[in-house]
C-alpha cells in the first residue's frame, strides 16, 4: 500500500507539472536555417551597429581630407575705436585702429606639408577598410550564433521527442506491471520500480521541454526579436545526402583561415592605418606651406583709408623649431602603438591556428560519434528487448529491466543529438576558416 501511495503521489506531481507547462501554443512560424540566418542579418542590432560604424568612418576620411582642400569664409566687420587709441600690448601687428564697416572674403589653401596630410588621409582610408571587414566579421559572428542556436534548438527538440516516447513506453510498462500486481503475479517492489522509472521519464520530459523552450528563446534573441515567437524548426539537411567530413586537411583549412578571416584582415588593415599615422606623426617636424588670399569692400571708412576695396595674397611657411618635445613624443607614441597592433596581428594568427586545429579535431570526433551513437542505440534497443522478454518470462528482475530502460533512453538521446552536434561543429569550422 505504501508503494502504491508513493507511486500515486509521484505521478500526480509530475502530471501537475506537465499540465502547468501545457498551454495553447501560438501559431508557429516555419523556420529553416537559411531563413534564420537571413532574419538575423536583417534584424540583429549588431549588424546595424557595424553598418553605422562603417558609414561613420567614411565621414572621418572626408574630415581629414578637408585639410588638403581650399577653405573660404566671409567676414562682416564694423569698428568704432576709442579716439587716439592704439593696440600696444599682446601682439605684433599694426596697432592703428580705424573706424570702419566692411565685408570681405578670405580663401586659404595648403600647398604642401611634405606628406603629413596625405598620410593622415591614407591612414583613415585603411581604417575605413578595417571597419568594413569588421562588419563582415560581425556578420560571421551572428551567423555562427544563429547556426549554433538553431542546431541546439533542433537537438533539444529531438531530445524532447525521445522524452515523450520514453514516457509513453514506461507508462505502458507501468500499466502492465500494475495489472500483474493486482493479479498477484508481480510484487509491490516491481510496481515501485516501474513507478519510479515512469516518474523519472516524466521529469526528463519536463527538463527536455524547458531545454527546448530555452533554446528557442536564445534563437529568438539572436534573430533580433524582443517578444518570444513560436517557431517550427525544419531540418533541411535531414533529407540531403549522408553527412561526410570536409575533404580539406588541417593545413589547407589553416591557409584558408589566414586568407579569409575578416577579423584578421581587419586587424591587418588597422596595422596599415597605424603605420600611415606613424609616418604622419613623424612628418610634424617638417615645414608646412600655405597660401592665403583676401578681398573685400569698405563702404564706411575714415579718410586715412583711401581705397574703397582691398585685396591681397601671400604665402606662409611655418617651420617648427621647438614646442617642448611635443612632436617627438607624439612620434614615439605612434611608433609604440604601431608595434602593439603588429603584435596583435601575430597574436590573432596564433589564436586562429589554435582554434582551427581544435575545431577540426572536434568535427572529426563529432563525425565519429555519429556511427558510435547509432551502434550504441541499436545495442541498447536489443538489450531492452531482451530484458523485457526475460522479465515477462520471469527470468529477469525489475532491476535488470529498469537498467535496460535507462541505458536505452540515454542512448536514444545521444543518437538524437549526435547529428546536430556534428552540424554545429561544421558551422564552427566554417566560421574559423572565414567561410
Amino acid at each position: 500500500m505504501k508503494a502504491r501511495l508513493l507511486i500515486s503521489i509521484l505521478s500526480s506531481v509530475c502530471a501537475a507539472l506537465l499540465h502547468a507547462q501545457t498551454t495553447a501554443p501560438p501559431a508557429a512560424t516555419r523556420l529553416t536555417l537559411k531563413d534564420a540566418e537571413a532574419l538575423a542579418l536583417k534584424n540583429n542590432p549588431r549588424i546595424s551597429m557595424a553598418k553605422l560604424l562603417v558609414l561613420a568612418q567614411g565621414q572621418v576620411v572626408t574630415e581629414v581630407r578637408s585639410a588638403e582642400l581650399p577653405n573660404a569664409y566671409g567676414s562682416l566687420t564694423a569698428v568704432e575705436p576709442h579716439a587716439g587709441s592704439r593696440i600696444t600690448a599682446g601682439a605684433l601687428n599694426n596697432p592703428v585702429i580705424y573706424q570702419r564697416a566692411a565685408g570681405g572674403l578670405t580663401v586659404g589653401q595648403l600647398i604642401t606639408d611634405f606628406g603629413r596630410s596625405r598620410n593622415l588621409v591614407a591612414s583613415e582610408k585603411w581604417r575605413e577598410k578595417a571597419t568594413s571587414f569588421q562588419q563582415q566579421a560581425t556578420a560571421l559572428d551572428v551567423i555562427l550564433a544563429v547556426d549554433s542556436a538553431f542546431y541546439n534548438a533542433l537537438a533539444a527538440q529531438a531530445q524532447l521527442e525521445v522524452a515523450q516516447q520514453t514516457v509513453t513506453t514506461r507508462q505502458t510498462t507501468f500499466d502492465q506491471i500494475s495489472a500483474l500486481t493486482q493479479a498477484k503475479l508481480k510484487s509491490d517492489l516491481d510496481l515501485s520500480f516501474a513507478g519510479v522509472n515512469l516518474a523519472q521519464a516524466k521529469l526528463l520530459l519536463l527538463d527536455s521541454r524547458n531545454h527546448r523552450d530555452a533554446a528557442l528563446a536564445a534563437l529568438n534573441a539572436i534573430l533580433g526579436f524582443e517578444k518570444q515567437q513560436a517557431y517550427l524548426l525544419e531540418d533541411e539537411d535531414a533529407a540531403g545526402p549522408a553527412l561526410t567530413l570536409p575533404t580539406a586537411n588541417g593545413d589547407e583549412l589553416l591557409d584558408l583561415a589566414f586568407r579569409s578571416r575578416p577579423d584578421l584582415i581587419a586587424l591587418q588593415d588597422q596595422y596599415e592605418a597605424e603605420e600611415r599615422f606613424r609616418r604622419a606623426e613623424h612628418d610634424l617636424i617638417r615645414p608646412s606651406v600655405s597660401a592665403l588670399a583676401v578681398v573685400g569692400d569698405t563702404p564706411v571708412r575714415v579718410p586715412e583709408i583711401t581705397s574703397s576695396w582691398y585685396g591681397a595674397a601671400g604665402v606662409n611657411v611655418n617651420i617648427p623649431i621647438f614646442n617642448g618635445l611635443l612632436f617627438t613624443a607624439r612620434a614615439k607614441e605612434a611608433d609604440f602603438r604601431t608595434e602593439a597592433v603588429h603584435q596583435q596581428v601575430r597574436d590573432l594568427r596564433d589564436m586562429i591556428a589554435r582554434d582551427v586545429e581544435v575545431t577540426w579535431l572536434q568535427a572529426q570526433t563529432s563525425f565519429q560519434r555519429l556511427a558510435v551513437a547509432a551502434q550504441l542505440l541499436q545495442e541498447a534497443n536489443q538489450a531492452l528487448d531482451l530484458a523485457q522478454a526475460r522479465y515477462k518470462l520471469g527470468l529477469g528482475s525489475i532491476v535488470e529491466l529498469s537498467q535496460a530502460q535507462l541505458q536505452q533512453t540515454d542512448a536514444a538521446i545521444g543518437e538524437a543529438t549526435a547529428r546536430f552536434d556534428y552540424l554545429s561543429a561544421l558551422a564552427s569550422l566554417r566560421y574559423q576558416t572565414g567561410q
